[in-house]
């Protein structure tokens, strides 16, 4: 009877030892798991964040272009309506020049 005693003790023990090997196996590969998990997300969030940034700046040049090309055609309408009524303007600071010498002929003479 001892002897299964001692048998069954042993095979207990075994069993423990097996079960605490079994533990300490699946929590180092939770931890690698959980490691591996971690590197995949700052990897997935350092490339989103390159893809972000990269996009930030196509939409920053882009709109520079815009604004160029808006200053560009602005500059070209007021050129052309300058061109336009050249005549109209220069006949309106002819019209300016003479009432300021008027005023002033006015005001000396009295």
């Amino acid at each position: 009877m001892k002897p299964i005693i001692e048998e069954v003790l042993h095979v207990e023990e075994e069993v423990s030892n097996i079960l605490k090997q079994a533990r300490i196996s699946a929590s180092e590969i939770r931890n690698a798991a959980d490691k591996e998990s971690s590197e995949k997300m700052n990897a997935a969030k350092e490339q989103t964040r390159e893809i972000i940034q990269t996009a930030v700046e196509q939409a920053r040049k882009q709109a520079e272009r815009l604004a160029e090309e808006k200053l560009k055609q602005a500059e070209l309408q007021k050129d052309a309506l300058l061109n336009s009524n050249a005549e109209k303007v220069n006949s309106l600071v002819d019209n300016i020049c003479k009432v300021i010498l008027r005023t002033e002929f006015d005001t000396d003479t009295k």
